[in-house]
């Protein structure tokens, strides 16, 4: 086994949902580590650190943040090293933030122009602590038929680019792209890329959006899916027409999440569940309260699935 297929693939790792035992069950179920991406409290307006401390007063251990969110901080005269501390202060850990550099694409003066957003993005990540960065198809997203060996080459310069940056770019599904809409085209570009950070950062409503069966997760290992992006979605609308907006809780929706989450346990039960909705309507509401039932909501359906 090469490589990058042994950090993608480890059926070692692996377990049958129903084969373990009460007592692994609560040690898998205690072990997640829960974070707030930002954009569930976004249209709520509180600014970026208020964001920050609403989800430490929730009760979360993480935070997922936007690296549009970090520019702004900064351009309104915040420093990383206040912000660092601030985190720090409220006892969370920054385990991954979403940007849209355009590593991906077919136009090389494009790709390198998105290879410097993304060796910025993550050497500002690094000074806070943060870990991880999505690296979504961004820019490749409205024509199909990208040449996934070719991005498998891409994602390989983007985490040579992460490792020396000490933050590890973690391949985005996204449903509604023409290219990497699919479980099975992310793991490919993510084993063909022959590295050994190689993986993945799915998420419960762009597997369905994309069209994969979420029976694909069982297939992969420990350090496939170092996070995964938690929500729900309703019946209505189709998955034709159905958009981020429409996101929901967890257990709020018809995703099939007792599934999910026994499998997520199986694959890394120190995973963490990062709560990411863009719900108009919960934007309306106080961010505090929409944090805190997110968190309660998302426990209870680990507690479902794991209980």
């Amino acid at each position: 086994m090469g490589t990058a297929t042994g950090a993608v693939f480890g059926a070692s790792l692996l377990k049958e949902a129903g084969g373990a035992t009460p007592e692994s069950n609560s040690m898998e179920r205690d072990s997640f580590k829960y974070c707030l991406n930002t954009s569930t409290i976004r249209g709520q307006n509180l600014g970026f650190i208020r964001e920050i401390e609403v989800a430490a007063e929730a009760g979360y251990d993480a935070v997922e943040l936007w690296i549009r969110a970090i520019r702004a901080h900064l351009a309104e005269g915040g420093t990383l090293k206040d912000l660092d501390a601030r985190i720090k202060d409220l006892g969370l850990t920054v385990e991954s933030a979403i940007g849209y550099a355009k590593w991906i694409v077919d136009d090389p003066q494009e790709r390198a122009e998105g290879l410097e957003e993304a060796k910025r993005d993550m050497e500002m990540l690094a000074k806070i602590g943060g870990k991880r960065i999505a690296a979504p198809p961004s820019g490749a997203t409205e024509r199909a038929g990208l040449d996934l060996f070719e991005a498998a080459k891409r994602y390989r310069a983007l985490l040579e680019l992460g490792e020396k940056m000490g933050v590890t770019p973690m391949l985005e599904v996204w449903g509604f792209s023409k290219n990497l809409h699919r479980l099975g085209e992310a793991v490919l570009v993510a084993i063909e890329s022959g590295h050994p950070d190689a993986c993945l950062l799915p998420d419960v409503y762009h597997i369905y959006k994309g069209g994969s069966d979420y029976t694909g997760l069982k297939m992969l290992s420990q350090t496939s899916i170092p996070a995964f992006h938690m929500n729900d979605f309703p019946a209505d609308p189709p998955r034709e027409t159905i958009a981020d907006k429409d996101r929901v809780y967890p257990g709020d929706g018809v995703a099939p999440l007792d599934r999910i989450l026994r499998d997520l346990a199986g694959i890394n039960a120190g995973m963490v569940l990062s709560l990411e909705l863009f719900n108009p309507n919960y934007w309306k509401q106080d961010a505090l309260d929409v944090a805190k039932t997110g968190l309660l909501k998302l426990k209870a359906a680990v507690e479902s699935a794991l209980g």
